[in-house]
């Protein structure tokens, strides 16, 4: 009993044992001073709860500090299950965690959206589960809800649960958890969508940070080539942290991973915050870092084989690829700003960008919707900051993703076409 406890008490304590992180302006600071920069991997073992198993946490973690990840990203969790083995199976290893708050069943549609009192309980029930975790770097509230460029009406119910997610944070005293959203890489909407989740001067309805998920930089290429030019056009001085929430395109393959020397070098760490590489573990999609075993028959059974994959045991690197960014990784060490010397004056207000032919439809500064609510087909609008909206580039390179072929293509495997459920790509 006393040795059971002891072990309890020194879990609980090396959970505590990183500093914890805010949004301040465009950039991520640690609770030192430090600006953050994220070199994060997405980690879904399953569609099941990927943080309760200890043991097979600690065997990823002790890996990943090799590879030189500091963050992580998951898509779905059980807030009823118990996260602090895992959680400081990871905080030992100096690693963030970034986990999405909807579920299987509280997706915002795109289609037809609306944000209710259920999707709300569940999503603030993810947040009362991690909030006592300091290695808790941020939250989603959604993933890609918005996949083609005619789904836009949706962009003011995220900013609703964004609202009602902060204020709830707030009511029950918890620290500022940067809460965010996580968006398709869509050519028709840039720079709109983003501009949009954090215009009208109304921090409480805004979002904490954008993250993107991109896969337009397919090795070999470079910046201008890639379209990461066009990406930092728009993210100049941008409001809030953005960053890749998923890239690394893997054709036509091997991943050389140069854009990490772009992300994190003079062209665009002044204003982007990392990025998250899409996936750790190999599946059908070939996206993985590691491996837990051989590919098996796609009809195989067994307690931890699912698609033919096995999906737990001791991590084995992909070659190149883990080799590829890990080599990467170790000379890219930005050391920023410190959260002292920096002045949050020097970020832009956006405007709240008007409806356009291509796709967005959302005029203005609309009343964003309560909660209970659908849409009916029309916003109201309200006054609208003053600022200047970014515009799009006139062409985009042969990478660039619209929306439906991501979807087909990278996914995630976390979206459908209709966003209703998740499938595995």
């Amino acid at each position: 009993m006393r040795s059971s406890t002891f072990l309890a008490l020194c879990s609980a304590a090396a959970t505590y044992a990183l500093p914890t992180i805010e949004s301040v302006g465009n950039k991520f600071f640690t609770s030192d001073g430090d600006q953050f920069f994220i070199k994060g991997v997405a980690y879904q073992l399953t569609e099941k709860d990927p943080l309760v198993d200890t043991e097979q946490c600690t065997r990823d973690a002790s890996l990943m500090k090799k590879l030189g990840a500091n963050t992580i990203r998951v898509y779905h969790v059980d807030p009823s299950e118990d996260h602090s083995g895992c959680m400081s199976a990871f905080s030992d290893a100096g690693i963030y965690t970034m986990i999405d708050m909807d579920t299987f069943d509280t997706y915002i549609l795109p289609n037809d959206p609306w944000w209710n009192q259920t999707q709300f309980d569940r999503y603030s029930e993810v947040m009362d589960a991690f909030q006592n975790y300091d290695n808790l770097l941020g939250l989603f509230v959604g993933n890609e809800i918005i996949a083609i460029n005619n789904q836009s009406l949706a962009a003011p119910f995220i900013k609703a649960s964004c609202r009602d997610l902060k204020a709830y944070r707030d009511s029950k005293g918890y620290r500022k958890i940067p809460i965010g959203y996580s968006a398709t890489d869509i050519a028709e909407l840039r720079p709109w969508l983003q501009d949009y989740l954090t215009c009208g001067g109304n921090s409480s309805e805004n979002i904490d940070f954008y993250g993107l998920n991109s896969y337009q930089w397919c090795d070999p290429t470079d910046y201008q080539t890639s379209g990461y030019a066009n990406l930092q056009d728009q993210a100049k001085n941008f409001p809030v942290p953005i960053f890749f929430s998923e890239t690394g395109c893997n054709k036509p393959g091997p991943r050389l991973f140069d854009d990490q020397d772009s992300i994190f070098g003079p062209e665009m760490v002044n204003d982007w915050s990392g990025a998250i590489i899409y996936e750790w573990i190999e599946e059908a999609n070939e996206y993985g870092l590691i491996s837990y075993g051989p590919k098996a028959d796609a009809t195989a059974t067994g307690a931890n084989v699912v698609g033919g994959f096995t999906r737990a045991g001791t991590p084995t690197p992909v070659s190149p690829d883990f080799d590829n960014l890990s080599k990467h990784w170790a000379t890219i060490t930005p050391t920023g700003v410190a959260r002292s010397a920096y002045d949050v004056k020097s970020v832009s207000t956006r405007a709240c960008p008007t409806s356009t032919a291509s796709g967005w439809l959302v005029n203005g500064n609309v009343a964003i919707p309560s909660l209970g609510e659908t849409l009916t087909g029309s916003y109201s609008s309200v006054p609208s900051a003053t600022g200047t909206a970014a515009s799009p580039s006139a062409s985009e390179t042969q990478n660039s993703v619209s929306g439906s072929k991501e979807i087909a293509g990278m996914g995630a495997g976390l979206v459908s076409v209709m966003m209703v459920f998740a499938f595995w790509l």
